[in-house]
C-alpha cells in the first residue's frame, strides 16, 4: 500500500507487506477459476475453503471472489446440496484419495442428482456461502450488480438451505445433522469419537493412506479412525447418497447436530435475508427462520452448567459422565423424559399459531425472492409478520427454556471450539453469549491468557494434543469467527487482541494451515490459501470499511490473474488451470 494512494493494490511499491505475501499465496493457489487450499496437500476446490478464501479475494478482486463461489456453485446438485469437494479433472487420480473415483458421483449420486459433467464428493461442509456471497457483494456493489451475482446466487443458496434444513434435520428438533466428521470441517475432533465407535472400519487393503505421505502419524488421524472414515463414505455413496431413514449405514449409524455447522447455517440465513432486501424482498421471513434456528440451538445444543454449546450424537443414548451428571443435577427432571422417546418427536418450541405462521411466512418468502431472483423484478415477500414476532418474542423472553422440544440422542461431553461459534450470532441471548466469553477465556480455552490462538480443543481435555489434527491445535477460520463474534457483541477489546495475534501468527508461520496454539508453531500445510485470505480480511479496518483496494488497483490485479474485464459472467465451460503435481492428499475427505 502506497502513502499516496493507500487504496491501490500495488505490488512493487509494497515489497515485503503481508498483504502481499498473502495476495501471492492466493495467486499461486489460483487455478484459473477457482482456488486449491494448497497446491500439494490439497490440489482440488473444497466447498467452506472457497467460501472463506473468496471473503478473503474481496479486498484485491471482487470478480475473482465472485468467481469463486460461482465455481463452486455451478457443481451443486439438484437436491440442493453443495459437495464439499470439486474435483480439478487435470489432477491425476493417485493425487489425492479419496479421488473421483471413489466417491462416484456421476452415478452413485445420480438420483440425488448429481452433475453428469464434473466430478464431485457425495458429503457437504459447513454451509458459510450465503455470508460469504453477501460480503464479496458489498465489496463492490456496482460490479456484483453489473454481473448479476446475487440474482444468479440466490436461488441456489435457497435450495442449499433447503436440502439441510428439510434433508438433514435427522434428529426431528429443526437443526440440520451432519453424517460424516468431515462434513463438519473438524475432521479428527474428539467430539467424533463416541460415534464413531460404532462404526465397524473399512479393511486397511481397501484403501491408501496418502495423507502420510505428507506428515507423521503422530500427527494425523488413527488408522483406525481412517477405517471408519472411509466405511462412513462408502456406505453412503452405495446408499445414493440418500439421507435419513433410506440413508442405511452411512446416514443411519452416524448423524451428529454440531453447533458450529448450525451457526454458520443461522448466520447464512441472516446474509440471505439481506440478499434478499438487495433483490427487492423484504426479508423478514428469512430472519423470522434464523430466530427460530437460533431458538432450537439453544434448546439443544447450550449446556448452562459447562457454559458453552456441545455437539448432540443423534443416535446415541442417554447422556453420561459428568456432563449429564451436571445437566441433570441441575435441571431436575427436565432431562429425563425426552431421552426415552424417539429423535423425531417435537414439542413445539413456540405457540402453535405462531410457529405456522411464521413457517407459512418463510415459505411464502422463499418462492416470492426465488420468483424474484429468477425474474429480476421487484417482489416483495407477504407483509405477515406475527410468527416472526412470536419467534422473536419468545426467543427474547426465554420460553425456549420452557416450552421444550424432545433433545433425542445425547450431548457429547467434550469441548470443542465449535461450540464457543455460535457467539457469531446476532440474535443469541445476551446472558449466553456473556457466558460463552467468560468459558472462551477460560482455562480451556484460554483466549487473553495462555494460548496465542484459541485451540480447536479443550487446553485441559484427555485428548487434547497440540499438533494433532484438529485435537488441539490453533486454526485461523476458527480463530476469524471468534473474533467476529467478538466484536458483535461489544467485546471490542478482545477482538482486538485475538486479530493483533491471529495477525502476527498468519505472518510468522508462513500463513500455515493451522498451529499450536501455544506456540504459534506451524504445522501441516504452508502457504494455505484461507490463513491468506482471511489474513487479508483481516488487515482491513474491523468497522467494515472493505473497500481498500480501489477500482484500478482491481483491475490491475484482475488483468495479471488473467481474468475477465468486469460485467463478463462465467459460461461455466472455461477450463481450470492445469498443473503438474506428484503430491498425494490428506485426510479432509
Amino acid at each position: 500500500m502506497t502513502h499516496a494512494a493507500a487504496d491501490v493494490y500495488d505490488p512493487v511499491r509494497s515489497a515485503g507487506s503481508p498483504h502481499l505475501r498473502a495476495a501471492h499465496v492466493l495467486e499461486d493457489n489460483w487455478t484459473g477459476t477457482s482456488t486449491v487450499p494448497s497446491r500439494g496437500l490439497y490440489p482440488h476446490q473444497w466447498s467452506w475453503d472457497s467460501a472463506f478464501i473468496a471473503i478473503g479475494l474481496r479486498h484485491l478482486s471482487p470478480l475473482r471472489a465472485q468467481t469463486e463461489l460461482e465455481t463452486l456453485l455451478g457443481a451443486q446438485w439438484g437436491d440442493g446440496r453443495i459437495p464439499h469437494i470439486v474435483f480439478n479433472p487435470s489432477v491425476p487420480l493417485d493425487a489425492y484419495f479419496p479421488s473421483p473415483d471413489f466417491w462416484r458421483s456421476s452415478t452413485a449420486g445420480r438420483a440425488a442428482g448429481a452433475p453428469r459433467t464434473v466430478q464431485t464428493s457425495g458429503i457437504v461442509q459447513p454451509p458459510v456461502h450465503a455470508l460469504a456471497a453477501w460480503l464479496v457483494h458489498q465489496a463492490d456493489p456496482g460490479l456484483s450488480r453489473a454481473r448479476s451475482f446475487l440474482t444468479r446466487m440466490y436461488p441456489r443458496l435457497a435450495a442449499w438451505h433447503r436440502y439441510l434444513l428439510h434433508r438433514r434435520d435427522l434428529g426431528g428438533g429443526g437443526l440440520a445433522s451432519v453424517v460424516h466428521p468431515w462434513e463438519q470441517g473438524m475432521d479428527n475432533s474428539p467430539c467424533w469419537d463416541a460415534p464413531l465407535s460404532r462404526i465397524t472400519p473399512a479393511p486397511p487393503r481397501t484403501f491408501r493412506r496418502a495423507d502420510l505421505d505428507h506428515g507423521s502419524a503422530e500427527d494425523r488421524p488413527t488408522d483406525l479412525d481412517y477405517g471408519r472414515y472411509v466405511r462412513l463414505a462408502t456406505d453412503y455413496r452405495d446408499g445414493g447418497y440418500a439421507d435419513g431413514d433410506r440413508a442405511g449405514a452411512g446416514g443411519g449409524r452416524f448423524a451428529v447436530e454440531d453447533p458450529a455447522f448450525n451457526a454458520l447455517l443461522i448466520a447464512s440465513e441472516h446474509a440471505l435475508a439481506a440478499i434478499a432486501r438487495e433483490l427487492g424482498a423484504a426479508g423478514t421471513a428469512r430472519h423470522a427462520r434464523a430466530e427460530r434456528l437460533t431458538a432450537a440451538l439453544v434448546e439443544r445444543l447450550w449446556d448452562p452448567a459447562e457454559g458453552m454449546f456441545f455437539c448432540r450424537d443423534v443416535y446415541g443414548g442417554g447422556e453420561s459422565g459428568a456432563l449429564g451428571a451436571e445437566r441433570r443435577s441441575l435441571s431436575g427432571d427436565r432431562t429425563s423424559g425426552p431421552h426415552s422417546q424417539s429423535g423425531a418427536l417435537r414439542v413445539e418450541q413456540c405457540s402453535q399459531s405462531g410457529a405456522h405462521e411464521a413457517e407459512q411466512c418463510s415459505r411464502s418468502g422463499d418462492r416470492a425472492a426465488e420468483r424474484l431472483a429468477q425474474s429480476g423484478g421487484r417482489e416483495g415477500e407477504p407483509p405477515s409478520q406475527s410468527g416472526a414476532h412470536e419467534a422473536e418474542r419468545r426467543l427474547r423472553s426465554g420460553a425456549h427454556r420452557t416450552e421444550r422440544r424432545s433433545p433425542g440422542g445425547a450431548l457429547i461431553p467434550e469441548r470443542s471450539v465449535a461450540g464457543l461459534l455460535p457467539l457469531i450470532l446476532p440474535a443469541l441471548p445476551r446472558d449466553i453469549a456473556t457466558t460463552l466469553v467468560r468459558t472462551a477465556g477460560g482455562p480451556h480455552f484460554g483466549l487473553g491468557g495462555v494460548a496465542r490462538l484459541v485451540p480447536s480443543y479443550d487446553l485441559t481435555g484427555h485428548a487434547f494434543d497440540p499438533r494433532r489434527y484438529w485435537r488441539g491445535p490453533a486454526w485461523f477460520n476458527t480463530n476469524w469467527l471468534l473474533e467476529r463474534g467478538l466484536r458483535l457483541h461489544g467485546e471490542h477489546g478482545r477482538a482486538q487482541e485475538l486479530r493483533a495475534a491471529l495477525l502476527e501468527t498468519a505472518d510468522a508461520s508462513g500463513f500455515a494451515e493451522y498451529v499450536d496454539p501455544y506456540t504459534g508453531e506451524a504445522c501441516g500445510a504452508l502457504g494455505f490459501s484461507w490463513t491468506a485470505a482471511l489474513t487479508l480480511d483481516l488487515l482491513h479496518e474491523p468497522s467494515g470499511a472493505d473497500q481498500v483496494v480501489s477500482r484500478p488497483g482491481r483491475d490491475a490485479f484482475d488483468t495479471a490473474q488473467g481474468a475477465a474485464p468486469p460485467g463478463t459472467p462465467p459460461d461455466g465451460t472455461a477450463p481450470r488451470g492445469s498443473f503438474e503435481t506428484g503430491a498425494k492428499g490428506g485426510d479432509r475427505g
